[in-house]
């Protein structure tokens, strides 16, 4: 399987703690406006995105966390590739409930919190 893409975290609002307690991972690309930069995990692209999306069954990691993508919005894919933001929710869900969301494997929130640190790879695929 090949990367999709393959980011590193830059810097971590200070609301995010609380939504990734939830299981809720926001990203956007570094530069977002303040208000958003907030309740979002800031990132720099190494590799991708990619043009196609990943499947569902690709693999997703964050660090030391690893899960698989269960299920992909409509419009998710297009707008990590245009603007560098996606919402990630960790609850196992088989259909995304918004179209810009990407579902993944369920984790526990403090798990997810403890793999949120500035410079930790994030990899969607491999």
């Amino acid at each position: 399987m090949s990367v999709h893409l393959k980011t590193h975290i830059t810097a971590i609002g200070p609301e995010v703690a609380e939504l990734a307690e939830g299981g809720v991972l926001i990203l956007f690309a570094d530069g977002a406006p303040p208000e958003l930069a907030e309740v979002s995990v800031l990132h720099k692209t190494e590799v991708g995105p990619s043009d196609a999306a990943p499947a569902v069954g690709a693999a997703i990691a964050i660090g030391e966390l690893e899960g698989i993508i269960t299920a992909m919005g409509d419009s998710a894919w297009n707008k990590v590739r245009e603007i560098g933001h996606v919402v990630i929710n960790f609850n196992g869900a088989s259909a995304a409930e918004r179209p810009g969301e990407i579902c993944a494997s369920a984790v526990e929130g403090e798990v997810l919190v403890a793999a949120l640190k500035t410079g930790a790879a994030i990899t969607i695929g491999r």
